[in-house]
């Protein structure tokens, strides 16, 4: 058994791209996305100022997490432990980006799939050096067996003081750098300037580490200033957040005609047996569409369930989906037949299944090791309060134009849901976790997202709450003030998680 890694030695880099231009080459990598790349960072103040170079790359994590959310195996771990690709089962739904705690990964504009470093495996193969090694004039890349005890560039590993990237998160990487600044291996040590950096131009792409001094004064955790990288894109967005809403509303509506059934409403044919259901599966359906079509290949969707890699949750998300569309069916042929005894008898079941949709995505944006504020333990139980309050919401909606029974239970639960969402929320701003998170929520509430979570949460959380009161203190209540605030708290819970989605990715991993 042979493990592959690399020592990057910065001592020696001189910082010429020699390695990048000869990985373009011989992989024919597009302009605009690298596979590696040399980080220049800058140190000191003149006249005492020094320039640092690292080279940048895929880890071969030991513990890859690329591997594990990847849906349809496209990741593998090859024979010699490298992480290797295949472009033929990828369906460019750019979770390993996400997952990927060093930005190794990017899709090729040319073939809308997700490569990265593959240790240039097909030459490794033919007993050949990675194209990097050849052209490098300082010998700053070295290859190393991890396996081999005789190997010489694992034996300056061992005696000597190197470091990896991102140790905290227990990917195991087999990259080594000796003699690398410790701002250059952490992103969020260094900022770009707004003077630019040399020889490129600064876009929003390259996500300038945020200022976190309230006095505004910059970030005491700022050490150097970035002088030169590569720009990232934002992977996921708006149609992440959009997907995220449109199942909560899925799910939601039928854990609300499951509550029905149980304070006993099983006869009420329409409200309870056939409309939920088909309200269901149209935003089912909207979800699926907007899953697929945020996919660099659509046409591959169906890989999901033909080459399933049953440890990433876009899989069993899928299976989840697909199950409660099912149950929904089932609900909805009980609902035409009237049979009121089969809903009580299916609530429980379809209930579970609709908190299952509506929570399944915690769980997956958890194996989205490179974004922290993912990471939450409150994602679980914030996305099922969203779902309550969606569901109620939507069954407020629809209780202008038919006859809802309970109508107050309805709203009360939307109230609940709202309720238990500003709650959430409260105590995970008050939480300090990582560097990365609050940078994170900072960029959320008072960086570039701000916009976003605070229209979010005084068009989602404020608005309706104080509607819903009023129509609960009301003896007759205003279906018409319920319906706006179902409406208004579908709208601000798409912004909120827009806010959300956006400002897990804002925080630069190289």
């Amino acid at each position: 058994m042979t493990r592959l890694g690399f020592l990057l030695d910065s001592d020696a880099c001189i910082g010429c791209h020699a390695c990048t231009i000869a990985c373009k080459s011989e992989h024919d990598v597009p302009l605009g996305v690298n596979r590696t790349w040399v980080k220049y960072i800058e140190t000191g103040s003149f006249p005492n100022a020094s320039r640092h170079f690292s080279v940048m790359r895929c880890n071969q994590c030991e513990d890859a997490p690329c591997m594990t959310i990847c849906p349809t195996n496209a990741l593998f771990r090859a024979d010699n432990g490298v992480v290797d690709f295949q472009d033929d089962d990828c369906i460019g739904c750019k979770s390993c980006m996400n997952a990927c705690p060093y930005d190794a990964l990017y899709i090729n504009p040319e073939t809308n799939t997700a490569q990265k470093c593959n240790f240039c495996n097909h030459r490794v193969e033919m007993n050949l050096a990675p194209s990097c090694v050849v052209v490098c004039p300082t010998e700053a890349i070295k290859v190393v067996d991890f396996d081999d005890p005789q190997d010489p560039v694992a034996k300056i590993i061992g005696r000597e003081d190197v470091a990896v990237r991102a140790p905290e998160q227990n990917t195991k990487p087999k990259v080594y750098y000796r003699g690398a600044d410790q701002a250059s291996l952490d992103p969020t040590r260094t900022k770009i300037h707004a003077d630019g950096m040399i020889w490129a131009d600064t876009t929003a792409n390259h996500r300038r580490t945020p200022e976190l001094d309230s006095h505004g004064h910059g970030d005491p955790g700022v050490v150097a200033r970035t002088a030169y990288t590569t720009a990232h894109k934002t992977t996921w967005d708006r149609m992440v957040s959009g997907y995220l809403v449109t199942k909560a509303i899925a799910g939601g509506i039928m854990m609300m005609a499951a509550l029905l059934v149980l304070l006993g409403h099983a006869d009420e044919q329409a409200a309870v047996g056939v409309v939920p259901p088909m309200v269901a599966g149209v935003f089912l359906a909207i979800t699926g569409a907007l899953l697929i079509g945020d996919l660099k290949q659509p046409g591959r969707f169906y890989y999901l369930l033909t080459r399933s890699n049953w440890n990433s949750w876009l899989v069993k998300g899928a299976y989840i989906l697909g199950a409660f569309g099912a149950a929904c069916g089932v609900w909805w042929i009980l609902g035409l037949a009237d049979a009121g005894d089969g809903l009580k008898i299916a609530a429980i079941p379809v209930a579970l299944l609709g908190a299952a949709t509506a929570g399944y995505t915690a769980y997956l944006f958890a194996q989205c090791e490179g974004r922290d504020l993912w990471q939450t333990p409150l994602l679980l139980p914030m996305l099922l309060a969203r779902a309550v309050a969606a569901g109620a919401a939507a069954y407020s909606v629809l209780d202008v134009v038919m006859d809802v029974p309970s109508a107050r239970a309805v709203w009360w639960s939307m109230l609940g849901g709202i309720a238990a969402v500003a709650f959430l929320t409260f105590v995970e701003l008050q939480s300090h976790g990582s560097r990365h998170v609050e940078m994170a929520v900072h960029e959320m509430t008072k960086g570039a997202h701000r916009q976003w979570f605070r229209a979010g949460n005084v068009v989602g959380l404020v608005a309706p709450a104080v509607l819903l009161i009023v129509a609960l203190a009301s003896d007759a209540g205003s279906p018409a003030l319920a319906a706006v605030a179902g409406v208004l708290s579908l709208a601000g819970m798409w912004l909120a998680e827009t806010a959300f989605v956006r400002a897990g990715q804002s925080v630069p991993l190289s």
